[in-house]
């Protein structure tokens, strides 16, 4: 097994022994499957208390890099460490935000209209109608929640159980990004006819019109924030 040559420097110490494991992850000194150092062991290794160690071991198995096994140890489950994903996401520029959010979305409806049931129409429908057209009196946090809830059921609709579940994770992202885009750019916010294309495309089974037509939805926006970059 293969061992650091350093002790932890002290910074915030919980922090910097988060990242050091997670560099012996990533590097694969830890190899997933290998069973991690014990407690008493990680203590000496880094230097560090072992309420630091155990605060480390458990941020890092919450968000699935690490496995606890009750009674055997702590074994190396993933070599990417999910939450790091999502901070590296969160770091993107607006332009690159949306151009991720429509090649998921796209891919979503291309497969719901090929896979979708009735149970999956009549919820996005039931979605496109409660959202609506925006309304400038309706508190925009209202608005962007009923937004998130139409474009979900398009994703679930999609029965790919893996791609609904990184767009759930990735929607924490896409709310965040949404509501400041809307208030620092006049961005041309898709309208209800954009939504109900995609519907349309998705009710009639016809997948190359739903990936078009999500694609036509954000096409507008995306092309805004280059050009507002460009300007910058």
């Amino acid at each position: 097994m293969g061992k650091p040559s350093t002790a932890v420097t002290r910074q915030p110490l919980v922090t910097t022994v988060i990242e050091t494991i997670r560099h012996l992850v990533t590097d694969k000194t830890w190899p997933i499957g290998e069973k991690v150092p014990s407690e008493a062991e990680l203590t000496e290794l880094f230097n560090v208390g072992r309420n630091t160690i155990r605060e480390a071991i458990r941020v890092l198995s919450h968000s699935g890099m690490l496995e606890v096994r009750q009674g055997d140890g702590t074994y190396v489950r993933s070599i990417i460490d999910p939450s790091e994903v999502m901070r590296e996401i969160d770091k993107g520029g607006l332009r690159e935000h949306f151009e991720l959010r429509c090649m998921i979305e796209s891919e979503a409806a291309k497969y719901a209209a090929s896979r979708r049931t009735d149970e999956d129409l009549r919820r996005i429908k039931d979605a496109l109608l409660m959202r609506g057209e925006y309304d400038p009196s309706m508190p925009m946090d209202l608005f962007l929640d009923r937004d998130m809830v139409l474009h979900n059921a398009i994703v679930q609709a999609s029965n790919n159980t893996a791609m609904h579940a990184l767009y759930r994770y990735f929607s924490i992202s896409v709310r965040q990004h949404t509501s400041t885009a809307l208030s620092i750019i006049d961005l041309p916010e898709p309208d209800l006819y954009a939504h109900q294309e995609v519907f349309f495309a998705i009710e009639s089974n016809d997948p190359e019109s739903a990936e078009n037509a999500v694609k036509r939805m954000w096409a507008p926006m995306i092309v805004m924030l280059t050009t507002h970059l460009m300007n910058e």
